[in-house]
């Protein structure tokens, strides 16, 4: 993870000193960052219910709308990175469980909206199903950055489908489709 204050510094047209006032170092520069992302997590099922039409293209797009940036194994690999710190720095897990919660509250919630619209199959056990979803969210990353087969959005939106349709009643039929 090659970050240092001077390159966030020459992207952002600022000077590192600048930033070592407002951040007083890397870490609390990351820290900010990491809450800022927890900030975005809470905000964002409400933005992508907005934008579609369908609970489950809703939870599409909560899914792979974080992960779109992620165009290369090396920036899924600096993810990774990130990651690693969040699971052993007890203040940057606490953001990190942050985003996790959020997601899964929404994922959740979107598909209870889709079993009660007929999305999804009567009897189908939400709560099981989302944390699957959540599961298998994480792990189509790291397969495809090994695997490398299309993109990473694909990837996921693919293996979305592949938890998803066997809970699609009869007459839904289609796979979830790009936006």
């Amino acid at each position: 993870m090659g970050l240092t204050l001077a390159i966030v510094a020459r992207e952002v047209g600022l000077v590192p000193g600048t930033l070592m006032q407002r951040f007083g170092s890397k870490r609390g520069l990351l820290l900010a960052l990491a809450e800022q992302s927890a900030k975005k997590a809470e905000a964002l099922p409400g933005r992508v219910r907005e934008e579609h039409e369908s609970a489950l293209e809703a939870l599409a797009a909560l899914i792979v709308e974080p992960m779109a940036s992620m165009a290369t194994p090396e920036t899924f690999a600096n993810h990774l990175a990130f990651l690693c710190i969040d699971l052993t720095d007890p203040q940057f897990r606490q953001h990190a469980l942050a985003i996790h919660q959020a997601q899964g509250r929404a994922i959740e919630a979107l598909l209870t909206e889709s079993l009660r619209t007929g999305e999804l199959r009567t009897g189908t056990d939400i709560a099981a199903l989302a944390t699957s979803v959540q599961a298998i969210t994480s792990g189509a990353g790291l397969i495809w950055a090994l695997d490398r087969q299309g993109t990473l959005v694909q990837r996921l939106r693919q293996e979305l489908n592949n938890m998803l349709s066997p809970h699609f009643p009869p007459r839904h039929g289609h796979d979830l489709e790009e936006s």
